[in-house]
C-alpha cells in the first residue's frame, strides 16, 4: 500500500471494494469475492490502466501435489485452491468486460523471492 501512495504514477487505489460473485465448486452456492487491490495508474506509454490485484502465497495458487494418502490438510489444500480457481475466473471475466488486467500476486513477485 505504501508502494502505491509513494508511486506518482498511481492515480487512484482502493482495497477490497468490488465484490464479484462466483459460484463455488465446493458447495455450489454463489458467493461474492473480494478481490484485494483495484489501482488505476498511468503506465509505461501514458495511458491511464486499471488493474485488479489479488495477493495470496504461492502455495495457494498452485494445484496441492497428489498423495498416497488424502489427508485433511491436502483436502483443504484442494478445497481453497479449488475455490480460488473459481473466484479468479470470475474476476478474469469481468476484467476482460471492462477492459482492464487481472493480476496475482505472490511473495515472488512483491518481494522477489
Amino acid at each position: 500500500m505504501l508502494t502505491f501512495d509513494d508511486n506518482p504514477n498511481i492515480i487512484k487505489w482502493a482495497s477490497e471494494e468490488i465484490a464479484i460473485p462466483y459460484l463455488s465448486p465446493v458447495d455450489r452456492k454463489r458467493h461474492r469475492y473480494y478481490p484485494d487491490f483495484m489501482v488505476e495508474l498511468k503506465n509505461k506509454e501514458g495511458k491511464v490502466e486499471t488493474i485488479m490485484i489479488e495477493v495470496k502465497p504461492k502455495k495457494q495458487t498452485e494445484p496441492p501435489k497428489p498423495r498416497k494418502r488424502k489427508s485433511v490438510t491436502y483436502l483443504n489444500e484442494a478445497k481453497t485452491y479449488a475455490i480460488n480457481q473459481a473466484k479468479w475466473a470470475a474476476a478474469q471475466a469481468l476484467c476482460d468486460r471492462k477492459g482492464w488486467t487481472f493480476r496475482i500476486m505472490t511473495e515472488k513477485e512483491i518481494y522477489g523471492k
